[in-house]
């Protein structure tokens, strides 16, 4: 019998990596720039080459943990993680450099899904709240890469942190093989007919499409802020990458916030704050002419982002508690389509029209976010009827 805990800390210690991949590329690409004469459009796809990995690895991970449970998967997609990471740290060319990034998308994009399924299984209740708590562990792992970068840049070549991330990585793989995790949902076969009736399930897919622009306002964000604030603002690199803390800063602190004394607070009501905090951060962010004003806005924009993931997986959880995998696969495939996709579309734009118009896009994805969340609580409201 698996023990909750042990389980739930396991989850926890993925989600931390997953944390750290995702924000990696978007820390060091000041310095892959450099390294590999990288313009903005190798950038932007360099970008979308790592959301590319995690959408394969999150389009997997769900049928096969529904089928054959969870630790072989995390224990393997951490050996393609361990790899990914060694290569950024060695590589001197263009094409292995992106074919590392999709390694480590992979790995990452499976370990977080089945982390994220993993947790939703065994919460009883709470599931949003439990969800927030491991995604705090995201937070710390997102926050800890440009923090260290930032400390160590004058002392310790980016290469060297990077190789030690790798080592942690393959010892966090030998944690996963002696973790007892909970059986197969699916041991004798994978409903595959109720599996394709998803698709036509209206509030999955809306939950689907309000967290494809929650995972590609996280993606611009994480990956064009140190951009942003170096040419639009004119703040030394290592300010721009402790800038990029904050943000992440600003997401743990309210996640802490919603899996503790936020925990009773209703998903709509909770949303709304999270409307409410990305409003402002985003006309502190556009209007801002000092390091301070930015750095503020950043702050709320991850608070107001905290929410998004959790609230909406906790609700995909309760809604397919016996696919949970599957239907977790499912909106995570389509919401690191919408990071990919306008990853890509923001290294064109910051190209043809400057890094500036990272808050225009920012703010289309804000509205279309609230009219997202009014209808899948409209029919939400129909179904409980």
């Amino acid at each position: 019998m698996h023990r909750k805990k042990v389980v739930f800390w396991s989850s926890c210690l993925g989600m931390l990596l997953f944390g750290i991949a995702l924000i990696t590329l978007g820390s060091v690409v000041p310095d892959l720039k450099v390294k590999l004469q990288l313009d903005e459009i190798s950038s932007g796809t360099l970008f979308s080459i790592l959301p590319f990995g995690v959408l394969a690895g999150s389009m997997i991970f769900g049928p096969v943990v529904d089928k054959y449970s969870y630790r072989i998967l995390l224990s393997v997609s951490c050996v393609f993680m361990f790899a990914g990471f060694l290569g950024i740290a060695v590589t001197q060319s263009q094409g292995l450099l992106r074919f590392c990034a999709f390694l480590i998308g992979f790995g990452g994009g499976a370990v977080n899904g089945a982390t994220n399924a993993l947790v939703a299984d065994i919460s009883d209740k709470d599931k949003g709240a439990n969800l927030s708590l491991l995604g705090v562990f995201f937070g710390i792992g997102a926050l800890g890469m440009p923090l260290i970068l930032g400390i160590l840049k004058d002392h310790v070549s980016f290469e060297i942190i990077l190789t030690a991330v790798a080592v942690v990585t393959i010892i966090t793989g030998m944690i996963f093989m002696l973790v007892k995790f909970p059986p197969p949902k699916q041991p004798h076969g994978f409903p595959v007919t109720r599996s394709f009736r998803m698709l036509k399930d209206n509030v999955l897919i809306l939950i689907a499409f309000f967290l494809f622009f929650q995972s590609s306002f996280e993606g611009i964000l994480n990956n064009w802020t140190t951009t942003y604030f170096i040419d639009h603002l004119s703040v030394p690199q290592n300010s721009a990458l402790y800038a990029l803390s904050s943000f992440v800063a600003g997401m743990v602190v309210m996640r802490l916030l919603i899996g503790s004394v936020l925990r009773s607070l209703s998903v709509k009501n909770l949303l709304s704050v999270s409307f409410i905090l990305i409003l402002a951060g985003l006309i502190f962010l556009r209007s801002a002419t000092s390091l301070t004003f930015a750095v503020a806005g950043l702050v709320l924009l991850g608070a107001g982002l905290a929410a998004g993931f959790p609230v909406m997986l906790g609700l995909v959880g309760e809604r397919y508690a016996e696919l949970s995998g599957t239907a977790f696969s499912l909106v995570l495939f389509i919401a690191l389509t919408g990071n990919m996709i306008i990853n890509y579309m923001m290294g064109i734009i910051a190209r043809n029209s400057g890094i500036h118009h990272l808050t225009t896009v920012a703010f289309a994805e804000f509205f279309l976010m609230i009219l997202l969340s009014i209808f899948i609580f409209s029919k939400t409201k129909r179904t409980n009827k």
